[in-house]
């Protein structure tokens, strides 16, 4: 089965989307909203993105490589806002951590 080759990548998948629950959660539970906008949002994208490509795979869908490499992308630029944070608030910093090892998961998968 497809799914059985990217289990690497399911796993970066999965734990990335709870990263980004957690961090989208935690967000919203912090004192300054506005400055934290963006990585909500992209928190979000993020573990929305991840759970679609994981349910991908596990169906065995021939776009696979195509959407790991958009997953790649969206993963970064959450990484990326997430860093922003991450001297201020822990959950930044694991969701950041979390997203840099998915991307490189999609991109290899890509």
């Amino acid at each position: 089965m497809a799914h059985e080759q990217h289990q690497e990548l399911i796993r970066a998948l999965h734990d990335c989307a709870a990263e980004c629950n957690h961090c989208f959660d935690a967000c919203l539970q912090e004192d300054d909203l506005k400055m934290l906008a963006q990585c909500i949002r992209l928190d979000r994208e993020c573990a929305d993105m991840c759970a679609f490509l994981e349910h991908a795979i596990t169906h065995n869908s021939p776009f696979v490589s195509e959407l790991a490499a958009v997953c790649a992308t969206i993963c970064e630029a959450c990484a990326e806002e997430c860093e922003k944070h991450a001297d201020h608030h822990e959950h930044c910093r694991r969701c950041a951590e979390a997203c840099r090892r998915c991307a490189e998961a999609c991109r290899n998968a890509a």
